[in-house]
């Protein structure tokens, strides 16, 4: 059997792989040929040569960055495959954002499985993970890769949002989502626990809640706030009312028209009260759209590939963890990837 980094190894810009001659999620520099999982910045950038990836991650470069993000771009939908240079290319759902996708390898009977940023709690905002078995190699996320983030249940949170809003109805909720995926998945989540209102945005979320719809995901009826958010359409204040937008909004001009409102932050990192207490959350909501430390494990388990390389995030638990498991792993301290803005 060749050797795993033959077909896949970590250089300064990314995961290279030497017989396909393509990195995947090269981000510190622009380059000739690159395979895309997902659309958040820290995984995608502008300016490659050529991009494959699936079509709705196409469609998020393309909103965000502009129609001439690349020079080409070819979309691999979900169960498709082609051949670049003798590699074959896979691309399965990885339950991250809309059009996440976990990437296939094959070649000369090896195959390894790159999970790029993954969830594994039901989301209809997009496809759900897919186990992928046992290859032989299997790289996985490890943003929460330690035993203490064990994320609630995602309505369980949304719960203690509508309870605040029913209990505080003469202030308005501030909610901080980062604009793609957690806003669109905040939205979903309301509208499945009852919330028929309409759901007041930041403009910042207008352009990828749009790109959702037409991309078939229903999020109901959402108003953009208004540059002066002193009264909304109907002459009245926002009290009772649901604002979603940019945790960064929140602290400048624009958040601070609102009045008395309660400040709530949708992340997995709201778990850890420090982070809670910096940011001046009143309302933290553990909502993630990463695996957790039992997720992690148990997609570990599941997938039973004979080695594991760790990567984007706290690696050295969860190495240490398939060790004491009988698996082979590694880390690969790959430099550059991290949160979109520190987004869990």
């Amino acid at each position: 059997m060749i050797s795993p980094d033959q077909l896949l190894r970590s250089t300064p810009s990314g995961l290279y792989c030497p017989p396909g001659d393509f990195y995947i999620d090269p981000v510190r520099r622009a380059v000739d040929r690159a395979v895309i999982t997902h659309g958040h910045a820290d995984h995608a950038r502008a300016g490659h040569g050529a991009v494959l990836a699936t079509p709705d991650t196409l469609a998020i470069m393309a909103a965000r960055y502009g129609e001439n993000f690349c020079r080409t771009q070819q979309a691999l939908a979900f169960g498709e495959t082609l051949s670049l240079n003798g590699v074959k290319i896979g691309m399965v759902p990885a339950g991250h954002i809309l059009g996440s996708a976990q990437i296939i390898l094959e070649w000369k009977g090896l195959r390894i499985v790159n999970t790029g940023d993954y969830k594994r709690r039901q989301d209809p905002t997009c496809a759900a993970f897919e186990v992928v078995a046992k290859p032989h190699v299997f790289i996985t996320e490890a943003t929460f890769g330690l035993p203490v983030f064990r994320h609630p249940d995602d309505r369980g949170e949304i719960s203690r949002l509508l309870a605040s809003v029913r209990a505080l109805p003469n202030r308005p909720h501030l909610i901080g989502v980062y604009s793609l995926g957690k806003a669109q998945r905040v939205v979903r989540l309301l509208r499945d626990a009852g919330w028929d209102r309409p759901i007041y945005i930041h403009g910042a979320l207008e352009k990828l809640c749009e790109l959702y719809v037409d991309r078939g995901v229903a999020l109901g009826p959402l108003e953009k706030v208004k540059h002066d958010p002193a009264s909304k359409a109907g002459g009245t204040d926002f009290a009772g009312e649901i604002i979603l937008g940019p945790p960064s909004a929140f602290s400048a001009r624009w958040g601070q028209k609102f009045k008395d409102p309660v400040l709530g932050f949708a992340s997995g990192w709201m778990g850890i009260r420090q982070r809670t207490r910096q940011r001046g959350v009143e309302l933290p909501l553990i909502l993630s759209d990463h695996a957790d430390w039992n997720e992690l494990t148990t997609t570990i388990t599941e997938v039973d590939a004979e080695e594991v390389w760790i990567t984007y995030g706290r690696e050295d638990a969860l190495v240490r963890w398939s060790q004491l498991n009988g698996r082979k792993a590694k880390p690969l301290r790959l430099v550059g990837y991290s949160d979109e803005d520190d987004e869990g």
